[in-house]
C-alpha cells in the first residue's frame, strides 16, 4: 500500500500525466485537430492526383489537336455545335426527370 501510495505522490510521474493530457486535450494543436488535418491533407493527395490525370488527359488532347485535323473538326463539332454549311444539326437534350 505504501509503495503505490509513493507511486500516485511522485512529482515527475503527476507532471508527466498532466503534460500529457495538456497536449493531448487542451494545446491548440490537440489530437483531434491532428485527425482533422490528416484526413484533410488525405482527400488533398487524392484531389491531386485527380488533377494530375486531367492535366495528362488535357496535354494528350492538346497534342492531338494540334497534330490530327480530324480530331481538331470533332473536337469543334463536339464542344462549339460547329457544322459544315450543307449539314443541319439536331440538339437533343434529354431531361432526366422524364425518363423512368
Amino acid at each position: 500500500m505504501q509503495q503505490l501510495r509513493n507511486i500516485f505522490t511522485n512529482k515527475y510521474l503527476i507532471t508527466g500525466i498532466a503534460f500529457a493530457v495538456w497536449m493531448l486535450f487542451f494545446d491548440r494543436n490537440d489530437i483531434s485537430l491532428q485527425l482533422k488535418r490528416v484526413n484533410e491533407l488525405k482527400k488533398l493527395q487524392e484531389s491531386e492526383k485527380v488533377m494530375d490525370q486531367q492535366i495528362t488527359d488535357t496535354k494528350h488532347e492538346l497534342t492531338l489537336l494540334k497534330t490530327n485535323p480530324e480530331t481538331l473538326e470533332k473536337y469543334a463539332r463536339e464542344k462549339y455545335m460547329m457544322k459544315k454549311d450543307n449539314e443541319d444539326l439536331f440538339i437533343i437534350i434529354s431531361d432526366s426527370s422524364s425518363i423512368r
